[in-house]
């Protein structure tokens, strides 16, 4: 029978992928004409999507630019752009977060079951994990596209537990963003936040039961659910 099931978000959470992001964005904008951005700013920018960081992106220039103006099929053909390039070059800098791997190792070996909920495109999500070789931790991963609705809809977390035959009771959510703490909310699910996560809002702008820096120690906060 199983203890508990966890769900986590992934860029941000369990992977800081933006230094790959960033170069992706940044081809992209280089080709089509628009601004460059850091990896501090792609912290920012990430999060919901592809669609979403390309749209925030360009939208902040036109707005300091007033004779620029958006097309919608230019910002599908970015899109595009950003997805294949992206996924081409989805692990060159992208490395996990301190302690994950052990956490994700101790869970395993406490019947502890695992699955992503993010609103990365699920076969770049599972390419990601491939990657960094923590795919096989995991009993199923939900991208953005694989529901008709994606976080912060609780559908997209409730979906999962479901799908993984899990108990709503007994589900944490673990993200780094305000996007993940809506989504746990909704679904009643106590959440785990990650500091310094891919988002602009701060910390005590975020619902969160427990706050984390990383992953080393977070069995201790685990382990309370596991008495339960």
């Amino acid at each position: 029978m199983q203890k508990l099931t966890i769900l986590f978000d992934l860029d941000g959470t369990l992977v800081d992928s933006a230094p790959d992001l960033m170069n992706a964005h940044n081809h992209v904008m280089r080709k089509f004409g628009f601004e460059t951005k850091t990896t501090e700013d792609i912290r920012n920018l990430a999060g919901k999507g592809a669609s979403v960081m390309i749209g925030k992106s360009i939208w902040g220039q036109a707005k300091k630019e007033f004779s620029k103006v958006i097309d919608e099929k230019v910002k599908k053909q970015m899109v595009k752009e950003f997805i294949d390039y992206y996924g081409q070059n989805i692990a060159i800098e992208s490395k996990l977060i301190k302690g994950a791997k052990e956490f994700l190792e101790w869970s395993k070996k406490n019947n502890i079951q695992m699955g992503i909920c993010t609103n990365k495109q699920e076969h770049l999500a599972i390419n990601l994990l491939k990657e960094i070789k923590i795919y096989d931790y995991f009993e199923y991963v939900a991208g953005s596209n694989t529901f008709d609705y994606c976080k912060p809809d609780p559908r997209h977390l409730t979906n999962v537990i479901e799908i993984m035959q899990g108990d709503i009771k007994k589900s944490i959510m673990i993200g780094d963003s305000e996007t993940d703490a809506e989504s746990a909310k909704a679904a009643k699910i106590p959440f785990i936040l990650l500091e310094d996560g891919y988002t602009d809002k701060k910390v005590y702008d975020i619902h969160h039961d427990y706050l984390i820096k990383d992953f080393d120690g977070i069995e201790e906060i685990i382990n309370k659910y596991l008495i339960d």
